[in-house]
Parts: C-alpha cells; sequence; structure tokens
C-alpha cells in the first residue's frame, strides 16, 4: 500500500469522494460528531466527513498513505488526525465515535469479521457504523471491460478466480454483509445498493486506475506476464 499510495491518491481518491459523501449523508453524519475511518486510504471517506465538520481521525496501517491524506486535507484547510493503526485491533476506547466507517477498507481485511466487530466496538450505542463494500462482480463495469481487454492478448484468460471469491467480493452477497453486522452485535441493519459512475478520458488513464486500486490487482496480473507491446494492446482495447 505505500508502494502504490501515489497512484491511489491521484486516481482512486478524488474518483471516490462522492461515494464517501454520499454513506456519509444516509448515516447522518453532522458537524461535531466523533467520526472514525477506518483504512482510511488518502481520505475519500475522511476528508467529505471533515468538509461536514466532524471530527475526524483516520487510521490506516500505511503510513504513506496517511501522510498524502494529512496533505490533501492541508491543502482544502481541513484538520483531520491520523494514526497508524491495524484494524484488526484498534487501540481505541470502547463506545467513543458517534459513527465508525470503512470505505472499501475492511472489505479487504484477511480477518474481515475482526475488522467489523471492532468497528462496531469503538462506536457508541446508538451510533452508527457505516461499511461500503464493492457488489456483484458481474454488475461492475470496469472490471468487465478489464477482462475484455486482457482477452484481446490473452483469449484463454477468464478473470480472477471466485472459489473462493478475491478479498474484495467477500462482502459482495447482501445476506453475508448483513449476517457480518449482526453478528457483530448491530441490531438495525441496513444493506442499500449503490451505482457509482467513473468517468476516464483514455483507456490508459482507466489501465491507470484499476492499477493503482489495490495490490491485489497485481496478484491477478502477474501471472499473465504482459510485455510492454502487450500492454498498449490492452490499454487501446480498454
Amino acid at each position: 500500500w505505500d508502494r502504490i499510495a501515489p497512484g491511489y491518491d491521484r486516481t482512486n481518491t478524488p474518483t471516490q469522494m462522492w461515494l464517501g459523501n454520499e454513506g456519509l449523508r444516509r448515516v447522518g453524519l453532522r458537524a461535531g460528531m466523533r467520526f472514525l475511518d477506518v483504512a482510511a486510504g488518502s481520505g475519500a471517506l475522511s476528508i467529505p466527513a471533515a468538509r461536514l465538520g466532524a471530527d475526524v481521525l483516520a487510521i490506516d496501517q500505511s503510513p504513506v498513505m496517511l501522510e498524502l491524506l494529512r496533505a490533501r486535507a492541508h491543502q482544502q484547510g481541513l484538520t483531520i488526525e491520523t494514526r497508524v493503526m491495524d484494524g484488526h485491533a484498534l487501540d481505541l476506547p470502547d463506545n467513543h465515535f458517534d459513527v465508525a466507517g470503512s470505505q472499501f477498507g475492511v472489505m479487504l481485511f484477511p480477518d474481515m469479521p475482526k475488522g467489523i466487530s471492532e468497528m462496531v466496538r469503538v462506536a457508541r450505542p446508538g451510533g452508527a457504523v457505516l461499511l461500503h463494500a464493492y457488489g456483484d462482480p458481474h454488475q461492475i463495469d470496469f472490471l468487465g471491460f478489464l477482462i475484455g481487454a486482457l482477452q484481446s492478448v490473452r483469449p484463454a484468460f477468464s478473470g480472477p478466480p471466485m472459489d473462493p471469491p478475491p478479498l474484495e467480493f467477500q462482502l459482495a452477497d447482501p445476506k453475508r454483509l448483513r449476517s457480518e453486522f449482526a453478528a457483530a452485535g448491530l441490531k438495525a441493519v441496513r444493506v442499500e445498493p449503490v451505482t457509482e459512475t467513473t468517468e476516464f478520458e483514455s483507456g490508459k488513464a482507466l489501465w491507470d486506475w484499476i492499477l493503482s486500486s489495490n495490490p491485489i490487482v497485481e496478484c491477478v496480473l502477474s501471472p499473465l506476464t504482459l510485455t510492454k507491446e502487450e500492454t498498449e494492446v490492452v490499454q487501446q482495447a480498454l
């Protein structure tokens, strides 16, 4: 995550702030509330929360991500506290935050249930827990576009193995998401679909965005050993 952080901050963070703001609106985050952002990256959820006037603590395992978050916040005149921390074991008190949230973060945790239970632990009674996760991979356009483009140079490629699903999609089933929240002790659970639209100026820009999205993408692409010429063909196909 440290290594891909500059690309992630350049590509993913700006395009995903709309979604962050939408989730915060749905859980009713307001000025003066205490907000925790788990696996915050460089601020796609923290920045909108700070804009709403919340008292924001952003935690992430990557110090480079948090450095970029602080720079982005400073540029916008926002104050956000940051701490390097493992979301599996939050060094934070019980019942402290009005809202605990994670956007495309806890969904990637190897021990995802532990990540959710930690968010619930630090949220106050009557507070809220917000989690953004990918839905059905068959309805994610950029993934379908990527598979189709890769097939232009590797016709046998059918996409990442789905049994078991990659970490990105371990919460894709709404029933699984609901059950994990219930198992963590939440009583009033809502699972709501949101359609996020992202625009790209070119196939190369989309390729750059995908490569910067998370290190797991490299695990999918590395066995293909694409040459420079093949990569150019893939970008053109995109």
